[in-house]
């Protein structure tokens, strides 16, 4: 029961990360296409913090050296890819549906939960499955 409240919970400090810096970006810049830049700014943000916390606390992954590291940083954001899709549609949706920024936020709080669930079982299987298994 631990590893589903610990997952969970480095979730919700990924989305904090997430919605966090996409709120600083917008603050900080409203010009041409403010709203996709701070998506994507919190985005890289969520994603450079949740790889740090899932490969030590949740898959105990050691890398090899900097480029294995580096690959498996590459294997896990391409496995984002898909997840990505789906909190961003979401919270896309929801800006397109509801006015206020608020209600965008709650779009990828819902999207991120969602890709979160999905995410766990893709890097379980693919970037941190243990050597010699598929």
């Amino acid at each position: 029961m631990k590893l589903p409240i610990t997952y969970s919970l480095f979730a919700v400090l990924a989305t904090a990360m997430n919605i966090g810096v996409q709120d600083i970006a917008i603050r900080l810049y409203q010009g041409p296409f403010s709203l996709i830049l701070s998506v994507g700014a919190g985005t890289v943000a969520g994603l450079a913090l949740k790889y740090m916390l899932d490969k030590r606390y949740i898959f105990q992954f050691q890398a090899h050296n900097a480029v294995h590291d580096g690959q498996t940083f590459l294997l896990y954001s391409l496995m984002g890819v898909v997840t990505t899709l789906i909190f961003w549609g979401f919270e896309f949706g929801f800006n397109a549906i509801f006015e206020p920024k608020e209600m965008r936020y709650l779009g990828g709080i819902v999207g991120l939960a969602i890709g979160y669930l999905s995410k766990y079982h893709l890097d379980r299987r693919f970037v941190f499955r243990k050597e010699g298994t598929a």
